[in-house]
């Protein structure tokens, strides 16, 4: 089966194979042949550099693991092969990637060593590789432990895959799947993905046999893994032999090709009923509370410090009654610590009770009292001048102190829709629930009274009415109702400031397609991934999100801020770099819709999501507010903004930390306009919290 290559890519692979065939020459080895330089230049997207790295990688790793010469009738491979622990499925997964299932209770490591099953793995993956449609689509590697014990896990072997898959072979590895970890699993696990680089990161999950549906398709899955295929791993070996020898097989007669056509009815939204977000070792279910898991995140933070010496203990808790999002100790220590912290600052509490008195809270503009922004100029700014003198007198426990007073105002507000048993699973967390008043309210479906409900919230920008939706990290249960979502809004940008998993926990369910070309169905909508542009601190991802029903196409912009650290706060210009991003792609995009937009100028709603919601998601808006104002009239207000979009999506800017970076966000941007001759020193840790 010949690839269809255009002919640039045939360019480029003469290109490699004459770089190569030099060194081939040189070291007296045979040439590299077509097929075998087109393997290596689409598992690179034919990025030359990258696929010559790519080959030297793996000629180095086979030379080191003494894997060059792989003998089919050798009967140590063969037994090896013949466990069943490693196999190639005939079916694949959604975007047509091959997917290659390694079962660890079927490895014993004392009855065979590390270089027969690496053998084992290439025999079988340079069969798999056969297939130009596993060239094109790569392929996903599911690690599966269940029924495994610890007798059976072998942290220097799977080092050695690991560093094969993602760096040293010829195959674009699109996703790491580990089904059903046990608890003693988590401690390596955290180690393994320090091993792994920072793009293959993001694709590494542990998911429950449930959850596994979400991912790969039913009838691709064996039986013992929730699917309802059965595999003949005597046929798989009967092909790897005919290709190992030469013989030619053809790839369809084994594997189950993937249509175009087909791929698109399988929506990655339908698969299940419950929620399919991944599990880590303690599942993150729609039963769990941010204090929950902050609880659980905490304790491994302490116990990282503790080990690494890398990190101060953790003293910046909150003094009110809700615990952060990311990271706070259990509620007898916060009210222990909280107390010691409200003692320590008395005095500060009393000064900025004095300077700054508590106002009543504003109304949203939810409430339909006023058609304008709640955010628009008033006399209670400062300037940047008297901020920094402020917040030099305040210092970091000052700050501290003024967001606690911020969080010990109550939510005014209902959230009756949020908790309405229908609405509860659709919310990625039990206690960070939607006001009434401001939530977006879907178009119900007809067969559905309850599918107007999304856990989002409009929150007005400077002067701009619902300049954005605030949304949770979706669920694969509601990647349908975001999308819809978007489409109803008319939004045109998506900003993203998670990844989808830190430290080892789900933070956001994969509800667009990660690969370039690649597309996914979630129902009536179609999305395209069009190009990503991968920079230093964020990626950004052109999208065409398609409604079958109406026959419409819209660009999408997907901009992910990657920088965010697991612990703290972001430097303050990588962020404002990425904000004016943001900005300056919603003016591109506003001005290209032309009169099909005919509401505020800059545009409709900015769709902006973290994890819950409210930490990462607030912080953006709040420095965006705080910015467009000081450009505006030269004064700022940190404190009245955060209150005023706490009114219409409670609980945003979760922690303390996040309320001292708005701060520093404002400082940065006025050094760089020139508001202030001399950036004056604020003594202030980043990275001493966690945040969402």
């Amino acid at each position: 089966m010949a690839a269809e290559l255009s002919e640039q890519e045939e360019k480029i692979i003469q290109q490699f194979l004459e770089e190569i065939n030099i060194c081939q020459e040189s070291r007296k080895r045979s040439p590299v042949s077509w097929s075998t330089g087109c393997k290596f230049l689409m598992a690179r997207k034919f990025d030359l550099k990258r696929a010559i790295d790519l080959f030297f990688s793996h000629e180095l790793t086979r030379e080191k693991e003494d894997l060059l010469l792989i003998d089919a009738s050798d009967r140590f491979l063969q037994k090896e092969l013949s466990t069943e622990k490693f196999s190639i499925l005939p079916g694949r997964d959604k975007s047509c990637a091959a997917v290659a299932l390694f079962s660890a209770r079927l490895h014993n490591p004392s009855q065979t060593t590390h270089q027969v099953v690496l053998k084992s793995l290439i025999y079988q993956l340079d069969a798999a590789l056969e297939s130009i449609e596993t060239q094109r689509n790569g392929l996903v590697f599911i690690y599966d432990m269940t029924e495994s014990k610890y007798a059976n896990f072998d942290y220097d072997l799977s080092i050695k895959i690991l560093n094969l898959l993602k760096g040293a072979y010829p195959a674009r590895l699109k996703r790491v799947l580990i089904v059903t970890a046990p608890l003693w699993f988590k401690a390596p696990f955290k180690i393994l993905r320090l091993f792994v680089k920072e793009k293959l990161r993001d694709r590494v999950y542990t998911v429950s046999i449930s959850e596994l549906c979400s991912y790969i398709p039913k009838e691709t899955l064996p039986v013992q893994l929730g699917g309802a295929q059965e595999p003949c791993h005597k046929v798989w070996l009967q092909f790897c032999y005919q290709c190992a020898t030469n013989q030619q097989p053809d790839p369809a007669a084994y594997f189950i090709s993937c249509s175009g056509a087909g791929r698109r009815s399988i929506s990655r939204s339908i698969s299940t009923d419950t929620d399919n977000h991944i599990s880590d070792f303690d599942s993150e279910s729609s039963k769990d509370t941010v204090n929950e898991k902050h609880t659980n995140e905490d304790r491994e933070k302490e116990k990282e410090d503790q080990d690494s010496v890398l990190e101060k203990e953790d003293n910046t808790l909150s003094v009110n009654g809700k615990e952060r999002e990311d990271g706070l100790v259990s509620s007898k220590r916060k009210t222990s610590e909280s107390h010691k912290l409200s003692s320590d600052l008395s005095a500060v509490n009393e000064l900025v009770a004095n300077d700054m008195p508590r106002k009543k809270r504003p109304l949203s503009s939810g409430s339909n009292i006023l058609d304008d922004s709640i955010h628009m100029p008033d006399d209670s700014g400062t300037t940047v001048e008297e901020l920094i003198s402020k917040v030099n007198a305040f210092k970091r426990k000052g700050l501290f102190s003024e967001y606690a007073s911020i969080k010990m105002e109550q939510p005014t507000g209902t959230f009756n829709v949020s908790k309405l048993k229908a609405n509860l699973s659709k919310n990625r967390y039990t206690d960070v629930l939607c006001f009434d008043h401001s939530r977006v309210i879907l178009q119900a479906t007809d067969d559905d009274p309850n599918s107007d409900y999304i856990n989002a919230n409009y929150v007005d920008g400077y002067m701009q009415k619902n300049a954005f939706i605030c949304t949770q990290g979706p669920l694969p249960k509601t990647f349908v109702d975001f999308w819809r979502m978007i489409w109803q809004n008319q939004s045109r940008v998506i900003v993203m400031t998670t990844r989808t998993i830190e430290r080892s926990r789900m933070k956001c369910g994969q509800y667009w397609p990660s690969d370039e070309q690649a597309d996914e169905q979630f129902e009536e909508f179609i999305v395209y991934n069009n190009g990503i542009s991968e920079n230093q601190d964020f990626t950004e991802t052109q999208l065409m999100l398609h409604n079958t029903n109406t026959g419409e196409s819209r660009v999408i912009t997907h901009l992910q801020f990657t920088s965010w650290p697991d612990y703290g706060v972001p430097p303050a210009a990588p962020f404002l770099d990425f904000l004016f991003r943001v900005r300056y792609v919603q003016e591109a995009a506003t001005r290209e819709m032309g009169a099909a937009w005919t509401g505020h100028p800059l545009g409709p709603p900015i769709v902006v999501h973290c994890s819950a919601g409210i930490g990462r998601t607030g912080t953006f808006i709040t420095v965006d507010i705080c910015l467009r104002r000081l450009e505006d009239v030269g004064t700022v207000d940190v404190k009245e903004t955060v209150r005023r979009i706490r009114s219409q999506r409670a609980f945003s800017i979760q922690m303390p930390d996040q309320y001292v970076f708005c701060h520093q966000a404002v400082f940065e941007q006025a050094q760089r306009q020139g508001l202030v001759n001399i950036m004056e020193h604020i003594s202030l840790d980043d990275n001493d919290t966690d945040s969402d």
